[in-house]
């Protein structure tokens, strides 16, 4: 059983939701949690987890709006002692094919989704290494996996979070700071109208935070990207292939002839970090070293 007593939360975008739904499940294991958003949901959220007996607080303040959310760190620092998990959560859509998107609406997406979670992890970070613990939640999405049409801009930000997931994790290691992305799938405006009722309703946002559970728990892994959906949870990972070592004699064309070749599945692997990339090429280059 995970017994989140005496852990601080701060959930973004907790207003409604899945938010919603990952703040009231934090409460009811025992964690105090921090309900951030923009708007009143945010207060019946709070009354909610009161009335079931939890601790909570509102804070109402953009992800965007960096001293803000900086002041709402360090409100709960001085009240409740320390933060030890932070869900982003918090998002926007502005859907419309790349031809009929405005560059605005981009950078919008990207401010709100990839800058907010930024953000509100720079707030938290250097009193989660002070104390030596810290579990963030990063809400990436098949979008940025995989690719939605009409979503580049939300797709681009999605991808930017697992970037950053990877790089803070490494980070964040040596001081018990676990990182990970849960890609959602959960019935929410976005996907109104894409499926019919029947099978939207499987996609409760309840049968989301679960995942969101595991990944701030003491024993989270780190790294990991969750995808949930309708009770149903899968692993995604960005693997590299063996691919193929053309050496000086490398020409688009050869790597065109050999493109089955390059992209078979056959022993690829997941990199640790960024440089296995040139250790593995390396050593098809035969310069020793595992691949």
């Amino acid at each position: 059983m995970i017994d989140l007593t005496g852990r601080t939360a701060i959930v973004t975008g907790a207003g409604g939701g899945l938010g919603r739904a990952h703040a009231l499940l934090l409460a009811q294991r025992g964690a105090k949690v921090v309900v951030n958003d923009l708007g009143d949901g945010a207060d019946a959220v709070v009354e909610e987890i009161r009335a079931a007996g939890g601790q909570a607080r509102a804070a109402k303040c953009s992800v965007v709006d960096a001293e803000a959310v900086q002041a709402m760190a360090d409100a709960v620092l001085a009240d409740w002692g320390g933060i030890d998990i932070l869900v982003n959560n918090a998002g926007i859509l502005r859907d419309k094919s790349f031809a009929k998107m405005e560059l605005a609406d981009f950078r919008l997406v990207l401010e709100v989704h990839l800058m907010g979670a930024a953000n509100c992890t720079k707030a938290v970070w250097n009193a989660m290494r002070e104390r030596n613990y810290g579990r963030i939640v990063m809400t990436t999405s098949c979008s940025g996996l995989y690719g939605n049409f009409g979503q580049a801009n939300y797709a681009a930000a999605k991808m930017g979070l697992v970037g950053l997931m990877q790089t803070l994790g490494i980070e964040g290691a040596k001081h018990d700071i676990r990182v990970n992305c849960l890609a959602p799938t959960g019935a929410t405006r976005m996907m109104e109208g894409i499926l019919p009722p029947d099978q939207l309703a499987q996609f409760k946002p309840e049968l989301v935070s679960p995942a969101v559970l595991a990944l701030v728990a003491e024993n989270a892994p780190n790294r990991a990207i969750l995808s949930a959906g309708a009770g149903g949870f899968e692993l995604a990972y960005v693997a590299l292939t063996q691919g193929i070592h053309l050496g000086e004699a490398a020409s688009a064309e050869a790597i065109l002839e050999r493109w089955v070749e390059l992209s078979s599945r056959d022993r690829d692997f997941v990199p640790a970090q960024g440089f296995d990339q040139a250790r593995h090429e390396l050593h098809k280059a035969g310069f020793g070293g595992d691949s």
